[in-house]
């Protein structure tokens, strides 16, 4: 019968409330009918209530048995087995209300801790806007291919992962936590899940909805949900110990007193809710708690490994570095097209390719908003490059021996050297079989990376490591940036496996990574943590904490709350059982009777309750969330900063370009310029707008004194190379002239260089999660 059916599986749904409510029915009534003269029929009802709890407690018991783990259940069926065999039933009725009690607030507890956690599944996309030639027609989500144009309305969720084709506004609080929304442009990568809160715009899906973040972090939370098991046996643990310990106190309580009166009393004011309850509540609190900055813990025993982690291992691609290719420069050789103009060729040719590199070429194109044309007669020479036409131009992109085949000219030589030097990847351009520019692309540090660091030493890591399967210079380097310890470089996934085993002896290890070949490494740590927005669906799998946010001091702030939840986990089970056993000492003494001692222990009950949830409470962030006007501050500074490191490149460019045969320094006139018109009022408008901002979060002005001295020396040296330049006689340049012009233009490359990275290190990436350009 469906009817009767559905009643059961509501029953069984709620039946810790169920059990709640006919204990607490039947000990009122109890209490009526004793008030009212009827002390025979209260008794039976306080003996139901007891043998309710009694069989319901040896359940409970059985299952723990089946599942062969200790309990201190154990205790409970005692102390109401005591109650009806020293004919207390009020006692056994209170006790079973104590226990109906504990068990109704725990799934109370559970249910408001798993709310932040279930939320996301609640919200999964089910329909897309698919543009079909004209018409745009609304599809199941699960039909859209790569490739498909989705456009997405105002306030609309997105429904697969994508990539721009205009400007975006995007809220990304459902992943991030983060309140204000996103400024996203053409090019920028969007996440299925967010929402659009601008103007309508259209992206292109590069993913399935099954192969999109959201579904991934979908998959992640069921089963983090379905791993909540452990932190019940925190508590359990203690009953190897607790158990025998209490009937050992309630034997000597009888044997001195010759009372079993006391023996029930120590056995009622012994039952152990507190430490059933409060690691589990404080513990599924601070999984919630984790995932609404983005991280999702797969259990209370990862949360609690976590908490204990001393050495923390990263692998380098995509872990400490953005694990994607961005152009940095362009170099220009013939000087007969610019630097955007060869970006624009370049980008052209690259529309149709799939190479990643392709992607970043792309991607910057966009970023400055330049026109490309649709390229014709493409065709890819395999591990050589790609050629055709754009426009009335012969373009081709690739290797420099393919390119150049009689040999380089000086120029290209000299970029190549220094893509090889810097650990960056060089990739030329000709036009019309004329070599004409160098594109440099590396994969930058994340900027959050060095202060993720360093809140993880104040959060008590002693030691971390970087393990690489790249070049020991590129990690070494990686390493000094941030500041890591020890450096394992040129590692295969077995190596990685083999440092973490040898780390494992200095303490507890946890490994970040987000690669297939971090996966085996994330196993054989402590706490496995992976890195799901770009990484694989392997090392997700097999980490124990994954990050669903694309930004990596959303660690430290896990490690905090798995922290804090451990302590307070602590704090509630030492506070409710060393008031416990004061109760038993009482107890044994003969100054607490069976019944008070059950109210008691229910009054204690909900005070270590109350203690594990406070493990609810948001955790303090190191840096505090700006209001409208201050974001908008920081936006506008941010999206300058990354404008302006165009003219930073060309600092160095100049340099380079000057030999000493040069009788012209019109290049060195045009950059000063572009230095008084817009580098230095810009960082100006930094000193006078932002500063103030990022002091104001850091807690007072003394931590932004080293940038605002940046900030003076940047001033002074474009102010010394312009006396230079207005000193020197333009009709007669000489060698000395050149030589000061370049160490000054070197020098300050080297300052503006310096300032942008401390700048995106301590400033920007504490309130934007956009990339540097």
């Amino acid at each position: 019968m469906p009817g009767s059916q559905g009643i059961s599986e509501l029953a069984w749904r709620h039946r810790q409330f169920i059990f709640l409510a006919t204990t607490a029915g039947l000990l009122l009534v109890g209490i009526v009918s004793y008030l009212v003269g009827q002390g025979d029929f209260a008794d039976w009802a306080w003996v139901l209530a007891t043998v309710i709890g009694l069989v319901v407690s040896i359940a409970w018991i059985a299952a723990a048995a089946r599942h062969r783990q200790p309990t201190v259940d154990v205790i409970a069926a005692l102390a109401l087995a005591g109650a009806l065999a020293i004919q207390e039933p009020l006692a056994g009725a209170v006790i079973a209300l104590m226990l109906a009690t504990g068990r109704a607030l725990e799934e109370r507890s559970r249910a408001r801790a798993e709310r932040e956690l279930t939320l996301l599944v609640a919200r999964a996309p089910n329909i897309a806007r698919r543009r079909n030639g004209g018409d745009v027609v609304e599809v199941p989500v699960n039909v859209v291919e790569p490739g498909d144009q989705i456009v997405v309305g105002s306030g609309d969720l997105i429904p697969v992962d994508g990539r721009l084709v205009s400007d975006a506004e995007v809220d990304e609080s459902s992943l991030t936590g983060e309140p204000m929304p996103v400024r996203l442009v053409a090019g920028d990568t969007v996440r299925s899940g967010t929402v659009n809160s601008g103007p309508p715009f259209e992206f292109t899906a590069t993913a399935t909805a099954e192969n999109s973040e959201y579904s991934s972090i979908v998959r992640l939370v069921t089963q983090a949900q379905a791993n909540t098991a452990p932190f019940v046996r925190i508590a359990d643990r203690f009953a190897l110990v607790f158990v025998p310990l209490t009937l050992l106190f309630a034997g000597f309580a009888w044997a001195i007193s010759g009372s079993a009166v006391r023996a029930v009393a120590v056995l009622v004011v012994a039952t152990p809710c507190p430490l059933i309850l409060a690691a589990p509540i404080a513990f599924i609190s601070g999984m919630a708690q984790a995932s609404r900055h983005g991280v999702v813990v797969k259990g209370g025993s990862a949360l609690e490994r976590l908490a204990r982690g001393k050495v923390m291992l990263f692998d380098k691609t995509g872990t400490l570095t953005r694990g994607q290719p961005m152009l940095s420069n362009v170099i220009v050789g013939d000087h007969f097209y610019s630097p955007n103009e060869c970006l624009a060729f370049a980008a052209s040719l690259d529309q149709i390719s799939p190479h990643v590199i392709a992607n970043a070429i792309v991607a910057a194109a966009r970023q400055q908003s330049l026109d490309l044309e649709m390229p014709t007669s493409v065709a890819e020479i395999s591990g050589y490059g790609l050629t055709g036409q754009v426009g009335s131009r012969t373009v081709s992109l690739g290797k420099l021996a393919w390119l150049a085949p009689d040999g380089p000219p000086a120029w290209a030589r000299q970029a190549s050297r220094r893509a090889d030097i810097e650990g960056s990847l060089a990739v030329f351009l000709s036009v019309d079989d004329q070599l004409t520019a160098a594109l440099l692309f590396d994969d930058p540090i994340r900027p959050d990376a060095a202060r993720m660091i360093r809140s993880m030493r104040r959060a008590g890591i002693k030691r971390t490591v970087l393990v690489s399967g790249d070049r020991a210079d590129v990690a070494s380097m990686v390493a000094r940036l941030v500041g890591i310890d020890r450096v394992a470089a040129e590692r295969d996934p077995e190596e990685k496996v083999c440092v973490v085993q040898e780390e494992s002896s200095r303490g507890p290890t946890v490994m970040v990574g987000d690669g297939v070949n971090d996966a085996p490494a994330l196993a054989e740590a402590g706490v496995g943590v992976a890195i799901a927005t770009r990484g694989s669906s392997a090392s997700s799998e097999t980490a124990d904490v994954v990050l669903v946010v694309d930004h990596i001091d959303a660690l430290a702030d896990a490690m905090r709350i798995a922290q804090r939840s451990r302590f307070i986990a602590l704090a509630a089970v030492t506070l409710g059982m060393g008031l416990s056993l004061l109760a038993m000492i009482f107890a044994a003494a003969g100054l607490l009777a069976p019944v008070a001692g059950a109210i008691l222990q229910e009054g204690i009950d909900v005070l270590a309750i109350c203690v594990a949830l406070l493990a609810l409470v948001p955790i303090r962030k190191e840096s505090r969330a700006l209001q409208p006007d201050q974001q908008e501050i920081v936006s506008r500074l941010f999206d300058q900063h990354n404008e302006l490191k165009e003219v930073v490149e060309q600092v160095r460019t100049v340099a380079d370009d000057l030999s000493d045969a040069d009788t012209s320094i019109d290049s060195v006139k045009s950059l000063l310029v572009l230095l008084e018109n817009e580098q230095i009022p810009h960082e100006r408008a930094e000193e006078d707008e932002l500063y103030p901002v990022v002091a104001q979060s850091l807690g007072g002005h003394e931590p932004m004194a080293m940038m605002s001295r940046s900030h003076a020396e940047i001033e002074h040296q474009v102010k010394r190379l312009r006396r230079i330049v207005d000193n020197i006689d333009s009709a007669n340049v000489t060698t000395d002239d050149l030589v000061e012009i370049r160490r000054v233009l070197y020098g300050l490359y080297a300052v503006l260089k310096l300032h942008n990275a401390q700048e995106e290190d301590i400033a920007f990436s504490m309130f934007t999660q956009k990339s540097p350009a």
